[in-house]
């Protein structure tokens, strides 16, 4: 009988982007790079990334500092709204102004997250199958890595709002058999020097002194 193995997921939002979103600024094009670097003596098995342009630049940059790591597009790994949560479920001092940014969305974004969501957590989370531990890395946008983190700490579904990313930051999630998921660590971008920190952030959100 096939057992199984533990999974190290690798997560990490695209770099920086120009401002229509079609191609990585300088910024975004170096972030890529030092996180390539940073990932070169990780045992990755595999790149997904989503099939935006910014996701795609971001995995082949980071792909060329590694050897030999094969890159695959997928939709699950995309741009798109995890969950869209019911009045009810949210907190009353903020529902108001949660559902106002849901609502600023298309209405066929909001249709069809839900299901590239649920085909993300079947796709990229838990054991694998095997006796050998498997590395990824998932390039893809802040909303589906709020959405990772969140299944990982079983939080309510509408909690992958509120958990940010910067451009090129890096976050780790362990998927043991028998245990429960581990969140190693989330939104590190220690491989970037400061001018390169916290693309992606409004100043309000920035850490002060990191």
């Amino acid at each position: 009988m096939t057992g199984q193995a533990t999974r190290y997921l690798y997560l990490a939002r695209h770099g920086e982007a120009s401002p229509d979103e079609s191609t990585l600024t300088e910024n975004g094009r170096r972030q890529a790079v030092l996180l390539g670097e940073r990932l070169r003596h990780s045992p990755l098995a595999r790149i997904h990334h989503g099939p935006l342009p910014r996701a795609a630049q971001t995995a082949r940059l980071i792909g060329e500092q590694l050897d030999g790591v094969p890159l695959r597009s997928s939709e699950a790994a995309g741009d798109y709204l995890p969950y869209v949560p019911r009045r009810e479920e949210l907190p009353a001092d903020t529902a108001d102004a949660l559902l106002a940014r849901l609502a600023g969305f298309p209405a066929h974004e909001r249709e069809r997250g839900p299901g590239l969501a649920r085909e993300a957590l079947a796709r990229f989370t838990g054991p694998v199958d095997g006796d050998e531990s498997r590395h990824e890395l998932v390039v893809t946008h802040n909303f589906l890595v709020g959405w990772l983190v969140r299944a990982a700490l079983d939080a309510p579904r509408w909690r992958w709002m509120g958990l940010d990313q910067g451009n090129a930051a890096l976050t780790v999630i362990r998927y043991a058999p028998g245990r429960p998921a581990s969140v190693l660590f989330s939104n590190d971008m220690g491989h970037l020097p400061a001018e390169l920190r916290w693309t992606g952030f409004p100043p309000e959100l920035r850490a002060v002194g990191s």
